[in-house]
């Protein structure tokens, strides 16, 4: 899929209609097309590429191969991108702070506690 957008992104012909559209995009128009091809319906193909574009937050990505986790991460820069709060934004606020609740007991962990102490 990857390499086809690319191509598609990079044909003089097409070049200038798709520099504003991301490889993502043309990635996902790449899936969708090849899922009607093959017969699904729309709703099939859209609920495949969005278990293909879920991050699973309990999957060890320490365990994929270098094109998987390639492909994670252009998911996880994406969505840092689209959540990203930029200055010219209207919502922008320079320095955020914020209370979190202390509803439960903290967890201690190993590696705040200073070397003197006892866990």
């Amino acid at each position: 899929c990857s390499i086809a957008a690319e191509q598609l992104k990079n044909n003089p012909r097409h070049k200038a209609y798709l520099e504003g559209v991301s490889l993502r995009q043309l990635e996902k128009l790449h899936s969708l097309l090849k899922g009607h091809l093959r017969g699904e319906s729309l709703a099939e193909s859209l609920e495949k590429v969005q278990r293909e574009e879920t991050i699973d937050p309990e999957e060890d990505m320490n365990k994929l191969d270098d094109k998987e986790l390639a492909k994670r991460k252009s998911i996880m820069d994406e969505l840092f991108e689209k959540n990203r709060k930029k200055k010219d934004d209207p919502d922008f606020i320079y320095d955020v702070e914020v209370e979190f609740p202390q509803d439960e007991q903290l967890e201690s962990c190993g590696w705040d506690v200073e070397s003197g102490e006892e866990v």
